[in-house]
Formats: C-alpha cells, structure tokens, sequence
C-alpha cells in the first residue's frame, strides 16, 4: 500500500533554536528549511501528490506557493523542486476541492497536462468534479440532476485526458478520477474509465463518507474491475480498514490527516504505533491571541504570565533529563493553563500526565524524537509542532507498510 502525502508547503527549519526560539539570520527558507523526507529515516511517505490550485491558483484565489516559488517549481520540476529521493513517486491532480462551488472544472485538458508534464510527474489525475452527496438507494430516476452532470462531466474530461495523454506520447501515466453518490454508480464510472483505457483510478469525493460506505463502494466496483486495475483512494485516511480495502484493489492512498492531527485535533497529537497522545500546550505569551487581549486589558500581569511560561519549559526540559517531577511539571501547567483560559470549562492536566509517564519521546526512535526529546511532544509554535507532525508521517507510514496484500486477493 502506497501513501501519498499532499504537499502544502510545510517545512521546518534545521537552524531554529528551541531555548531562544529564533532562527538563524542568515536562513533562508527555499534553500535551508526542510521537507520531512530529508529529515526522518525511514522515509515518511512513498509519494508526494502535489495539486495545481495549489501552485497555480484557482477561481477562488491564488495558490499557497509565492511567484518565485511557483517558476522555480516549474523550472526544476518537482523532483529537483521538493529534493525528491528517487524512489519517491510523484502525482499530480488539480485540487477539485478548490473549484467545487463552479459549474464548470476552470482548467483546459492542456492546461492541466501542461503543468503535469512541466513539472514532470510520474502520473497524473484527470480533471474531476467533486459531488458532495451519498445515496446509495436512490434510483437513477430520482438522483440529483446535479450530481448526474458532474459525474458526467467527469467522465467527459476523463475520455479527452487520456486522449491527449496518448496524443503527447505518453509523458505520464495517466489516472482516471472516478466520482459517484452510491456503489452503483462509482461501479460505473470505474467500468467506464477502464473501457477508455485506464489502469489505473482515483475514487474522489469519499472524504465525508463513513467507512461502511467506502466499503461498499469498493465491493460494488470489484464486480466490475479488472485484475490489473489499481485504485487509489483520494484523501482517505482510515489504517484500521486498509488491509481490508487492499483486497479489494486500493494499492495506494493520500491524506494529510497524520500531518494535520498534530497541531488541528484537541487530544491526539503525538502517535506511536499502538496509542495517541495530548502534545503540552505551553502557548507563546506574545504570540497568543487571547492572552495578549488579557494582558492588554490589564486582567492578567505581563510580567507574571512570561514568568509561569519560562518556568513550564524549565520544567518539562528538567523533567525530560530526570531532574524533575512530573507531578512539579503539571503543577507549574495548571498554573499556566488557569492564566491563558480561566473560564475553560475542562482541563488537559489529566492527559498532559498521561503523555508525561509514558514519555513516548524516549521510545520512538525517528530522527526528529532522538533529536529533540520533549520538545516534539510540546505544542509551540510551528517549528515544533510541524516536526511532531513529519514524526505522525513516519508513525503512519510504518503501519501502512504492514499491508503488502497483493493485488485482488482474496480473504
């Protein structure tokens, strides 16, 4: 089973300071910050799937990389771009979600294999439209009328793709997208792609469904699909069912949700194979919002709330060498905690204990862990907290690796 991870354009800094948190000022990003392929061992992905909305921009906006980023992308190519190890496969796909609100998908077939084959990927997703809906008992007669065109639109895009595909000779493989809103219909549109040539399919706009669903998706379209027809699963994330899903045909995936868990989810930021962990919130005094309108306003002292900042970090840096308790560790973070958010209804005190005694920093044994010890385990910042999200990658490319199911077995 293959993982992809989506770029967005995270990177950490190999020059940052975690006792002055400062940065070295002669960085300079594009050339000193690093992607997580370059810093953690194993790799933490098999392939980087990069979307053009992304780079290029879309009806609602320009795109997260900068003009200069963008021509240096397109000059390199995104092998030499990201730095790419070269058994990192590579995939291109045109963000549908940053268009689902059109009509009409805004990209020509040739302006989307123009920024594939630029950038020279190894494959390349033909242009889809998201259908954000799910019935699987609806009849064709009573399905939405829009939900029939984008699947229809799909499709059409999906057939002059791998036209064009053929027409340029071949400078990618390409990868049909398959949309539907019930089993029948994803069936369909995956015998339809493999009738116009495709090998391989991208199953798009399952993200909201519940893993049933996806589940009877996937047994409806193995009726239909060909033992040398592989499947990928676009922006699904669910380890406990992939073995499962692999028998049925999915060889690979992306998502971004390891990454994303670090810092966006309230409880499970830290992972190990077995368990999730709470990081230790120690908020930045000048950096946090809430707190500084506090401080602005007079209800909490400047001076007292550096000072209960400076003392947890001492403290769970003391903790982490064997010098202190956790129980003087979480003494010092509830001080903290009833600073930064004194009408929070439910404290983290009892979780941070929980992450403190298993100390599973000491356990792990990625480049990142042994490197900084506690200070991943620390929600602060993005230096901190991006690289306790490339060591989630890691932890989560670890358990995918266990799924080596060869392609239609059976149970």
């Amino acid at each position: 089973m293959k993982f992809y991870f989506p770029d967005s354009q995270d990177q950490v800094s190999p020059t940052f300071n975690f006792i002055t948190e400062e940065h070295s000022p002669y960085r300079v990003r594009q050339r000193d910050d690093k992607y997580a392929h370059e810093i953690l061992e194993p790799l933490p992905y098999d392939g980087l799937l990069v979307s053009k909305a992304i780079v290029d921009g879309s009806v609602k906006g320009a795109g997260k990389y900068s003009m200069p980023q963008r021509e240096r992308l397109y000059r390199l190519g995104v092998t030499r771009y990201f730095r790419l190890p070269e058994e990192v496969v590579t995939l291109g796909d045109c963000g549908a979600f940053n268009y689902v609100d059109e009509e009409f998908p805004p990209y020509t077939i040739d302006e989307v294999l123009n920024f594939y084959e630029r950038c020279g990927f190894h494959s390349g997703i033909s242009i889809d439209h998201v259908i954000f809906g799910y019935d699987a008992k609806v009849s064709d007669e009573d399905v939405s009328p829009a939900w029939k065109k984008r699947r229809e639109i799909s499709l059409q895009y999906a057939a002059d793709f791998y036209e064009a595909v053929e027409r340029r000779g071949g400078k990618i493989e390409p990868v049909g997208a398959a949309q539907g809103w019930s089993p029948a219909s994803y069936a369909d549109s995956v015998r339809r792609l493999q009738d116009m040539g495709y090998e391989r399919i991208a199953l798009g706009g399952m993200v909201p469904l519940k893993t049933p669903d996806i589940l009877a998706c996937l047994k409806e379209i193995k009726q239909v699909r060909w033992p040398t027809t592989q499947l990928h699963l676009l922006g699904i994330t669910r380890v406990t069912s992939m073995e499962e899903f692999a028998l049925h045909g999915v060889t690979s995936f992306d998502s971004t949700s390891p990454f994303r868990q670090s810092f966006m989810d309230d409880r499970n930021n830290y992972h190990t194979t077995d368990e999730s962990y709470t990081a230790i919130r120690v908020p930045q005094v000048d950096g946090n919002p809430a707190l500084k309108r506090r401080v602005l306003a007079g209800e909490v002292s400047q001076t007292k709330a550096k000072l209960a900042e400076r003392e947890c970090m001492k403290r769970l840096r003391a903790f982490d060498q064997g010098s202190e308790t956790a129980d003087r560790a979480i003494e010092i973070l509830g001080e903290y905690e009833r600073l930064v958010e004194p009408d929070k209804k439910k404290s983290k005190l009892s979780a941070y204990r929980t992450t403190l005694e298993a100390k599973p920093w000491k356990s792990c044994k990625c480049t990142l862990c042994t490197a900084h010890g506690i200070e991943i385990a620390i929600f602060r910042g993005s230096e901190r907290n991006k690289r306790r999200g490339f060591h989630n990658l890691s932890v989560f490319a670890t358990k995918m690796h266990h799924i080596k199911h060869p392609l239609g077995q059976e149970n």
